[in-house]
């Protein structure tokens, strides 16, 4: 077996190749992937060769978490039907070649116990749902308050807004110091920086994985107040003790969002309690990869790119 796929041979050499597809074994399905998003965080380190040390970590290898597709095949412990419509977090099925993340292919082979069925009405907009289950985690589970302030107002940031506003919780604050990135906001405001005099918020979540950040952060908490990591950071994190020692901050870094996450997130947006709509900015033919995946890292009004395989055989 054989798929087309996204092939990442190093720091921006990237192609569309033929490469191999292993056999799937008992509970894998193969999935016809239909759109893939491209990620400006961990993908843009991986297309740079900017991505610290990593497990698993080595070119060539093929990218991408965020596919929607429809179910091809199908075996007997898989419990999914051909023609199932599923978001796929990527997949590690090429032989030789490194899936990290994997997902940027036009077929691909996954344990069916990754993916997560959708209705198929999700369209493109379904590659998001990893977005939407990041910025989940972010914010969700025991001893953890809503954020007041987001910083960054690309498709997490806004995608951290809408949950907050969802969840009930006040309208948080969203800076961004792009003034292309000011309007789209859905219950919530986004200002610059400057412009914001108010020094007592009690939850700020970062995501724009500037790692100077934290210094600013800290004059904005309040006594108690708590920062969340949930950018990706290249460079090491430093801040200076005393301001933070007179503050008591707490520092908290969010990881990747779990099966349960993307559940939820998938539940709130078939019920309409959470909109994807206004986030996919650019689209772009799945053979014109090269190009899309440096728009999508160069172009600042770039929200989110999508690579329609449609075309590809």
């Amino acid at each position: 077996m054989q798929t087309t796929a996204v092939l990442l041979e190093g720091a921006e050499r990237l192609s569309l190749d033929a490469i191999p597809l292993n056999d799937p074994q008992d509970g894998d399905i193969v999935v016809e992937i239909a759109h893939s998003g491209i990620s400006t965080g961990t993908e843009k380190l991986l297309w740079t060769g900017k991505m610290p040390a990593f497990p698993g970590l080595s070119y060539p290898l093929v990218p991408g978490y965020e596919s929607v597709g429809e179910v091809i095949e199908s075996t007997p412990g898989a419990g999914l039907r051909v023609g199932d419509h599923v978001f796929v977090p990527g997949a590690n099925c090429y032989g030789e070649v490194r899936g990290l993340f994997g997902g940027a292919a036009r077929r691909l082979v996954t344990q069916a116990n990754r993916v997560q069925k959708i209705d198929a009405g999700f369209g493109a907009e379904g590659a998001l749902l990893a977005l939407a289950a990041t910025a989940r985690h972010a914010i969700a589970g025991l001893r953890n308050d809503l954020p007041d302030l987001i910083i960054g107002h690309g498709v997490l940031g806004r995608m951290l807004a809408r949950l907050v506003v969802t969840a009930g919780g006040p309208a948080p604050t969203v800076w961004d110091i792009n003034p292309d990135r000011m309007s789209g906001a859905q219950g919530y405001r986004v200002i610059h920086p400057d412009d914001d005099p108010r020094r007592d918020y009690n939850t700020i979540c970062d995501v724009s994985g500037a790692p100077d950040i934290l210094n600013q952060l800290m004059g904005r908490i309040t006594k108690g107040g708590e920062i969340i990591l949930a950018g990706f950071y290249q460079e090491p994190l430093n801040f200076a003790f005393p301001p933070a020692f007179m503050k008591e901050a707490r520092i908290r870094v969010a990881a990747e969002w779990t099966p349960e996450d993307l559940a939820v997130t998938r539940m709130l947006v078939e019920q309409g309690d959470l909109s994807l709509s206004g986030l996919i900015t650019h689209t772009a033919d799945a053979r014109d990869a090269d190009t899309a995946y440096a728009t999508a890292f160069n172009d600042a009004n770039c929200l989110k790119m999508i690579l329609d395989w449609s075309t590809v055989a």
